[in-house]
């Protein structure tokens, strides 16, 4: 509807009827159009730079701001977070570390303690057996001595037997213990 009122106003005027003597121009390249158009395009231009100079760019810049803020909000937070991550993990090394050094010694502690209890306890055996060697020695050593004294007995015994059997004569034992005696003696 705009266009048929340009058109009719352009018509009445006479500014796009075409004159007899000159060809018809497009309006836009016709030279005495261009003060007209330059004015219309400094007055567009005008408030299109008014416009985003005063709405568009100040929310644009405000929603920009608002984004860097935030990345850098989060940035921070991540920052924060990693130092409480490092810190949380630096304890946990720590700790562990402690964990392992105090069971460490309780292994320690207890292998100490055991190796003296068992010492403690062969040394018992030890004692236990040095004692019943002892006894069993003493105890061979008193039934080699009564064998000992009675291999004279036996021998002057057995001596007197052989002797009475091969000669058939009967030797007494103060005989015989006297001849074992010389015997022993050379």
């Amino acid at each position: 509807m705009s266009m048929l009122l340009l058109g009719a106003v352009a018509v009445t005027t006479g500014e796009f009827l075409p004159s007899a003597s000159a060809p018809a121009t497009f309006p836009p390249f016709d030279p005495t159009t261009f003060p007209k158009q330059l004015f219309w395009l400094a007055l567009s231009f005008g408030a299109l730079y008014f416009l985003m100079a005063r709405i568009a760019l100040p929310r644009i810049g405000e929603v920009i701001e608002e984004r860097r803020d935030r990345i850098q909000r989060d940035l921070d937070e991540a920052a924060r977070l990693k130092s409480e991550t490092d810190a949380a993990l630096k304890a946990y090394e720590q700790s562990l570390a402690d964990a392992r050094g105090k069971a460490q010694g309780l292994a320690k502690d207890t292998r100490d303690k055991l190796t003296a209890e068992t010492e403690a306890e062969r040394h018992r055996v030890e004692a236990e057996l040095n004692a019943k060697l002892a006894e069993t020695e003493k105890r061979i050593a008193e039934t080699k001595s009564r064998a000992l004294a009675s291999v004279d007995e036996i021998a002057a015994s057995t001596a007197s037997d052989i002797v009475s059997m091969l000669t058939g004569k009967g030797v007494s034992a103060d005989e015989v213990r006297q001849a074992l005696a010389k015997a022993k003696a050379s």
